[in-house]
């Protein structure tokens, strides 16, 4: 018997993730899942270096700033509830000082405009089409930083819009870094504060503007993470209390989905190894000092030597 209605997924023939891959991952909640999966298996990797970004015309502002090496000042951030914020950036870059905030604002700047030129490859998902316009000012923001809501206009963006901030994207990157390989992606993350209803609608116009840009002989690619959430874990067991996000078995399993599809088979040989070690680095003896304990802590590091021997960028 087959109990789950499974995503047919095929596996890439080139343009594979390596160790010698460089992936900056931008966008939503759940871009920060599957960074923290590169991150445990020491893949080269930039996750989200303004936060958390939420919908497509925020991550193209990201982009225009960082192709153009944007330098932020004082007429570009407020302070509000003892800090001082950007609307370009989620709220985890806020501070209370301005200076601090400006220079991480201007070093995050430069160092992804540096790490884009290299990369090889860029993953974006796209978490929600609808957007919030600061009306003294007629823009639209990454973060509202609690701000009033009567300061701000909540639009949907149409697939069109999004399918034009996609293009804007993609010609952006390929200015610097005309061989990247671009992945798009949506989040599976329900946004039920905008409500259910309208949050269907959101997903719908973001996978309708995906499928309008994606090209595989250009190197603009698609993942299911969305709908393998939708229509493989279709059970609560496969989300976190709040019954919105997927739990950790779920971002589990659809990081499975995705190594098989991206990831090479010499990286994920790699990764088993890398593995083993991030395993011993938890392992908690019962006596530290025992000659048995001292041999395991020296087979070890032996281990973490080979492998920076082959990868000096991993670091334990």
């Amino acid at each position: 018997m087959n109990l789950q209605t499974k995503i047919p997924i095929q596996p890439q023939s080139f343009n594979l993730i390596d160790y010698n891959s460089k992936v900056l991952l931008l966008g939503s909640c759940f871009s920060e899942n599957i960074g923290d999966k590169f991150a445990y298996f020491k893949f080269q990797k930039l996750q989200n270096p303004f936060g958390i970004l939420f919908h497509p015309l925020a991550i193209e502002t990201l982009v225009t700033n960082v192709i153009n090496e944007k330098k932020y000042t004082k007429d570009d951030i407020f302070f509000y509830n003892e800090q001082w914020h950007s609307f370009d950036a989620h709220s985890r870059l806020s501070h209370t000082s301005e200076e601090h905030l400006l220079q991480d604002l201007n070093a995050h700047i430069k160092q992804t405009h540096q790490f884009l030129k290299e990369a090889s490859h860029v993953i974006i998902t796209l978490g929600t089409a609808w957007a919030y316009r600061f009306i003294e000012t007629d823009t639209l923001v990454a973060n509202c930083h609690k701000v009033p809501q009567k300061k701000f206009l909540k639009e949907l963006l149409s697939v069109e819009h999004i399918s034009a901030s996609l293009d804007a994207i993609i010609s952006l990157i390929r200015n610097i870094n005309p061989k990247i390989s671009i992945l798009f992606t949506v989040s599976p993350v329900r946004h039920t504060k905008d409500g259910f209803i309208e949050n269907t609608q959101s997903k719908s116009h973001l996978i309708a503007a995906i499928h309008q840009i994606v090209e595989p002989r250009h190197h603009n690619y698609y993942f299911p993470s969305y709908e393998i959430m939708m229509d493989e874990l279709r059970d609560y067991r496969f989300y976190s209390e709040d019954m919105v996000h997927p739990s950790s078995l779920a971002v589990d399993y659809i990081w499975e989905r995705f190594q098989s599809t991206w990831i090479s088979e010499d990286a994920q040989t790699t990764m088993n190894a890398v593995e083993v070690i991030q395993k011993g680095l938890t392992h908690r003896p019962f006596h530290s000092e025992s000659d048995a304990h001292q041999t395991f802590i020296k087979e070890l590091d032996k281990k973490k030597d080979l492998l920076k021997s082959r990868f000096p960028h991993i670091q334990f």
